[in-house]
């Protein structure tokens, strides 16, 4: 699907509660690692111009969902406790974080002890998005729009600001359309998308615990209509 032109915004205009006034994109994501000590990229910013998506499953203190969406050479980078949902009634906590390198999202492995976020990442889906708004104007008013496909996840989506005084707090919603399917008839598949998970073998107990290896429902992403015609 060809992306459409919306004019070409920096990351610190709506980052500003996330990066300081005066620092690069990726400082905050910088400082907080020690690269000698975790895995995970350093990465730089990248030109403008990709619309890459991705999510990926963190077993840090808590389990949650990662979710992010390239712009302007960055991953704009949302933690969803619960994951995401095709329920357009099922609002999903999101906590907006500091931006990830775009390098990030191929990232799989194992943070280590002491380091910020420690715990095993695993790529749980990927693909592009699609603005269907200006997205420099849409965060700066606390709504963005946009479609996504990806391997798991696909169709309509809204990433919406709530009012309140947690300026990182936003909601992950379904939007209604062919996609959409009430929780209690589809979950979203737990499963990860990429068959090499040797690191899994460096896990602990407790991180096994929180992935869990067994299949919920199978994942189907067809649409309701297309799944009761078989």
């Amino acid at each position: 699907m060809r992306q459409k032109a919306f004019r070409t915004i920096h990351v610190d205009d709506h980052n500003s509660h996330v990066n300081r006034p005066g620092r690069g994109p990726l400082q905050e994501y910088r400082s907080k690692r020690d690269f000698s000590r975790t895995p995970e990229p350093a990465g730089e910013t990248r030109p403008a111009g990709g619309f890459s998506y991705c999510i990926q499953k963190h077993a840090a203190t808590r389990l949650h969902y990662d979710f992010r969406l390239e712009l302007d050479g960055v991953l704009l980078s949302w933690a969803v406790p619960k994951g995401p949902s095709f329920d357009p009634r099922d609002k999903r906590l999101a906590m907006r974080v500091e931006d990830h390198p775009v390098e990030y999202g191929g990232f799989e492995g194992v943070i280590p002890e002491g380091e910020y976020g420690a715990g095993a990442v695993v790529l749980w889906d990927r693909g592009t998005w699609t603005p269907l708004v200006d997205p420099a104007l849409a965060l700066k008013k606390g709504e963005l729009k946009f479609q996504l496909q990806g391997e798991k996840l696909a169709g309509k989506w809204a990433l919406v600001k709530i009012k309140g005084d947690d300026p990182k707090a936003w909601l992950l919603v379904k939007d209604k359309d062919e996609h959409a399917r009430p929780a209690a008839d589809l979950e979203v598949d737990p499963a990860d998308i990429l068959p090499n998970q040797s690191h899994r073998q460096d896990l602990k107990p407790h991180e096994k615990e929180k992935y869990g290896e067994e299949r919920e429902k199978p994942f189907d992403r067809r649409s309701p209509r297309q799944a009761a015609n078989g």
